[in-house]
């Protein structure tokens, strides 16, 4: 399913600066041509504030069905037109390559991200995922630390975008599994207690590009 003229896009810019590229924007499709899709200035959620795009800005990008199902994909700038309004023309999607993400049932990949864990009884330690996804994660730490069941852990999660930017998505979680590896170390499963939501669209975004990688190869 594409999006169609009237709908609106939300979206976030790459870039280097942490701050700016957590700041989402909506922009409504004015136009669909064949090799792309007509947008309006693109503002602000949170301020309202228009926003200038450049030839070339990479966007991650959603839209919502009625159902309340997100529709992301990738696109870029190509290209502005002059309209009675000024209009900037993005990259269409192909249908192949829009990943829908349903509330419910969040995307997870295998991925070995850093991750830093901060939990009671002075557990401190930085380490590894094995998987991420919108709804949890999981993640192998020495067998020395006293992980259990519905143990509560302050997580920060660095997160590297195919186009080489950097962020970073704190939340606190909760422990649903613990299991011993023959290895001597142990693989934590945890589920998000307290997200954000601009956090949780970090890492669903990151799981979007792997997933794509994963479906392309």
């Amino acid at each position: 399913m594409l999006p169609k003229v009237n709908q609106m896009l939300f979206f976030e810019i790459a870039s280097s600066d942490e701050a700016e590229a957590a700041i989402e924007y909506k922009a409504r499709i004015a136009d669909e041509l064949e090799d792309g899709l007509l947008i309006e200035n693109p503002i602000s959620v949170e301020t309202g504030r228009m926003k200038k795009l450049f030839l070339g800005d990479e966007l991650s990008v959603y839209f919502m069905t009625e159902n309340g199902v997100k529709n992301y994909f990738d696109s870029h700038v190509l290209g502005f037109r002059e309209d009675v309004i000024k209009l900037i023309k993005i990259r269409k999607p192909e249908p192949d390559r829009i990943m829908k993400v349903q509330r419910r049932h969040f995307l997870r990949v295998p991925a070995e991200l850093e991750i830093a864990v901060n939990g009671s009884e002075q557990i401190r330690f930085v380490t590894h995922t094995d998987d991420v996804g919108g709804g949890g994660i999981s993640f192998l730490c020495d067998g020395k630390w006293p992980m259990r069941n519905e143990q509560h852990l302050d997580c920060w999660l660095l997160i590297p975008y195919k186009n080489g930017s950097l962020e970073h998505a704190s939340f606190k979680a909760e422990v649903v599994r613990v299991k011993e590896l023959q290895s001597g170390r142990k693989q934590v499963m945890v589920k998000f207690d307290s997200i954000t939501d601009s956090e949780r669209q970090k890492i669903i975004r990151y799981c979007f590009e792997r997933q794509l990688e994963f479906r392309h190869r």
